[in-house]
């Protein structure tokens, strides 16, 4: 009986580290097709200026549930190395807060909001100034 269950537990834990693994896997190769773009975008356009902003992004939501009309937004400023700013602004119905966070190689130091993190991203891989925001984050 005692072998019967350590058995079940040893399975349960392989089939857990394997799909703990196969998620790993797929966000690795997700990154690695954003890195290919992103090189292969820089080759087309021909390097230029690698400090000058070159890579912006928009995205505009709703932070609050009160507040509708995608009044609130996030945007992403960055040069060619991916060293730049995220400005959000967190708009509600009698305060708007505004936030900035640097970066440096499309990374901050501190942690960033899903609305920014997508963001960056999109500037990074050049998706066009202005885009939606994911639908299952709000």
């Amino acid at each position: 009986m005692l072998v019967t269950v350590w058995v079940i537990v040893g399975i349960v834990a392989g089939v857990t580290g394997v799909a703990i693994g196969y998620s790993a896997l797929r966000q690795a190769r997700v990154a690695v097709e954003d890195c290919q773009r992103l090189h292969a975008r820089q080759a087309a356009e021909g390097a230029g200026d690698l400090k000058a902003v070159r890579d912006v992004a928009v995205c505009r939501y709703d932070a609050l549930e009160e507040m509708t009309g995608r009044l609130s937004f996030s945007v992403a400023l960055l040069n060619g190395f991916g060293d730049g700013i995220v400005l959000t602004s967190i708009n509600g119905r009698s305060e708007t807060r505004t936030y900035v966070r640097s970066l440096v190689g499309g990374k901050s130091t501190q942690e960033l909001s899903p609305e920014e993190e997508q963001v960056v991203r999109a500037a990074r891989l050049g998706l066009g100034p202005e885009i939606e925001p994911r639908r299952s984050q709000r």
